[in-house]
């Protein structure tokens, strides 16, 4: 591991989410997590973050677990259901990661990034 990184699997706080969904939700929404997190880092590697994963050519939701979080947002009279839902998301990819057998690596700037150590666990 490169030293001066952070590892996830340190003391980093994760936070609640605001949406009021239900627990197979949560569980839909995570396994979904699971499986872009493992692609990524099998076919593409290096730095991610919520956004890389579901954002960009992925921001449409619709036909996927994470549509959930947008209309909790949106039915709830959020302001910014986009930017709501995609900060729940980045929580929900925090514990995902933080359960992972693997280790990653963070570091924080406008949204937290994350790079899988590889050898730690291979894919």
């Amino acid at each position: 591991m490169r030293r001066g990184k952070a590892v996830i699997n340190a003391n980093i706080t994760k936070r609640n989410i605001v949406a009021k969904i239900r627990d197979v939700n949560i569980l839909e929404i995570e396994a979904f997590i699971q499986g872009a997190v493992y692609a990524y880092c099998k076919n593409c590697g290096g730095w991610f973050s919520a956004r890389t994963l579901f954002g960009g050519d992925n921001y449409d939701w619709n036909g996927t677990p994470l549509i959930v979080l947008y209309d909790w947002h949106e039915t709830n009279g959020s302001s910014d259901p986009v930017k709501m839902a995609g900060k729940d998301l980045g929580w929900l990819l925090l514990g995902v990661l933080k359960r992972d057998s693997r280790l990653f690596e963070t570091r924080k700037g406008y949204t937290r990034e994350y790079l899988w150590v590889k050898g730690s666990s291979e894919i």
